[in-house]
């Protein structure tokens, strides 16, 4: 399934495993999410991992909506990511890269945050893009990739203050290290060392990945 394949994808860049597979884990039905969604004022979205937590005990569900998902698979972008369905590929892709973040952590026994969380997905939206462009386009990734993603970055205005600012810190760290990663490893005769950076920067709490961008 290309849910797994894509968790697939982050697990090698990053060298983890989270022991559990996301497409055990999705959903489809919206009212089901709904039921399942016991947020306050929760959004209706098109992507949603949904958490309960009862002491050591976590419940997990993904859920995305159907029409996304049959996009994605009429339009598979591990095969060709292009501009009709990289929004799909982000969207999908922010929810298992959510899945795929707290699991792991789990495993570990490290509590994360909900902006760590985001922090990371952004990251993993532009590295994974990144990625595909490079094998599909021999080692080209289009120059307007970062700006698409970090500086044409829209917020739901149904966000309250606190979700309104943790979105936008997520999108300002991440863009910070994104925009190093591209300086320093995806120009024309670039450093080697990219998925050592990677892999460090995941295993980093939420303080010391907000720490290392700071002094990028």
């Amino acid at each position: 399934m290309l849910l797994n394949r894509l968790q697939r994808h982050l697990e090698n860049i990053y060298e983890v495993q989270s022991g559990y597979r996301v497409a055990d884990f999705l959903i489809d039905d919206p009212a089901l999410a709904r039921r399942l969604d016991s947020t306050p004022n929760a959004r209706d979205l098109p992507e949603k991992l949904l958490i309960r937590q009862d002491g050591e005990s976590l419940d997990l569900a993904l859920y995305l909506d159907p029409d996304l998902l049959r996009r994605l698979d009429d339009n598979d972008p591990t095969e060709s990511l292009h501009g009709e369905n990289l929004h799909d590929f982000w969207m999908a892709l922010e929810g298992i890269s959510h899945f795929l973040y707290l699991t792991w952590n789990a495993s570990h026994e490290r509590s994360v945050s909900l902006l760590e969380m985001e922090l990371q997905a952004e990251v993993d939206k532009y590295i994974l893009a990144a990625f595909l462009f490079g094998r599909q386009l021999r080692g080209l990734v289009p120059k307007a990739l970062y700006p698409q993603l970090f500086h044409a970055a829209r917020f739901d205005e149904r966000l309250n203050a606190a979700e309104r600012y943790r979105y936008r810190s997520a999108n300002y760290f991440a863009g910070r290290f994104c925009s190093y990663i591209e300086k320093e490893f995806l120009q024309p005769g670039a450093r080697s060392g990219l998925v050592n950076t990677l892999r460090r920067f995941y295993r980093l709490t939420q303080q010391r990945k907000i720490k290392a961008i700071r002094h990028l």
